[in-house]
């Protein structure tokens, strides 16, 4: 965990288009970016291609002076979700199609049967979660998949830590309603 300060040094140097200061925000977020962007995706190969496009696009904005001047980590992550947004908005994705592609992962310890009941479970929650209205998604996203603060979600979205808290309990109301429609 990188502090604000820290964050806004290393923005500065990376401002100033120092190499190291790139190459360790790209070695820093890149994780946990690619984690967010899979499971809003569900496909590694398109994760790869979120977060590489979100990067590119990270380098273009600081060459053209623009781009965060503070919260880089909640820039990123919204970039992450804007690109993924914007997938979704051009290429509605084939629940059954998507299902085949996403790989196949098994934890330790767990067998074909029980890896498959998790993966079923898993693609349905994504599924579901792409039916919230999209802030509702991002904030649980960010909140239970990523571990980020109120605050961390308040600075990713642009709003209040009160609104929120009202986004994540709406959004846990509407995602319990659909996993119940889904009888999960």
């Amino acid at each position: 965990m990188i502090s604000q300060v820290d964050e806004t040094r290393l923005l500065e140097r990376a401002r100033a288009w120092e190499e190291d200061a790139l190459l360790q925000i790209y070695d820093l977020y890149r994780p946990g970016l690619y984690r967010y962007a899979y499971r809003l995706l569900g496909q590694a190969e398109e994760a790869e291609e979120c977060v590489a496009e979100v990067f590119a696009r990270f380098l273009v904005a600081l060459r053209r002076g623009q781009g965060p001047r503070r919260h880089l980590k909640a820039y990123l992550y919204r970039m992450v979700h804007n690109w993924v947004q914007d997938r979704f908005r051009a290429r509605p994705m084939d629940p059954l199609d998507d299902a085949e592609r996403t790989p196949f992962m098994r934890t330790a310890g767990s067998t074909t049967e029980e890896e498959a009941v998790r993966r079923w479970r898993a693609e349905r929650l994504r599924q579901a979660l792409q039916r919230l209205p999209p802030r509702q998604a991002q904030v649980l996203s960010l909140r239970f998949l990523q571990g980020f603060s109120f605050e961390e979600i308040a600075e990713a979205v642009g709003t209040s830590v009160g609104a929120v808290k009202a986004l994540q309990h709406r959004g846990l109301e509407n995602l319990r309603r659909l996993l119940k429609e889904e009888d999960l």
